[in-house]
């Protein structure tokens, strides 16, 4: 890995980190990596449900942004960039 694509990596897993964590239960996560289908998922289960769903959202979320910032930049890109890793 060339060290633009270690950067580019590096900052799409911290910006997939921190928005699992603060802003999971939208699923904003999701789409950061390209995953439209989760995204729109957890958002509709957020919104149709009046937020009671966003509970649930919200773990998911958060235990899916610290999975991803405690994952080196290499397992990263092999699991959620290249592999296509849509869920935990």
């Amino acid at each position: 890995m060339t060290e633009s694509d270690h950067t580019e990596v590096s900052n799409k897993k911290l910006a997939a980190g921190l928005l699992g964590i603060f802003l999971g239960a939208f699923g904003i996560h999701k789409f950061v990596l390209g995953y439209t289908t989760p995204g729109v998922i957890m958002l509709v289960v957020t919104v149709v449900t009046c937020g009671f769903g966003g509970f649930v959202m919200g773990v998911i979320g958060l235990i899916e942004g610290i999975i991803y910032l405690t994952k080196t930049p290499e397992e990263f890109k092999a699991t959620y960039i290249d592999a296509k890793k849509e869920w935990f």
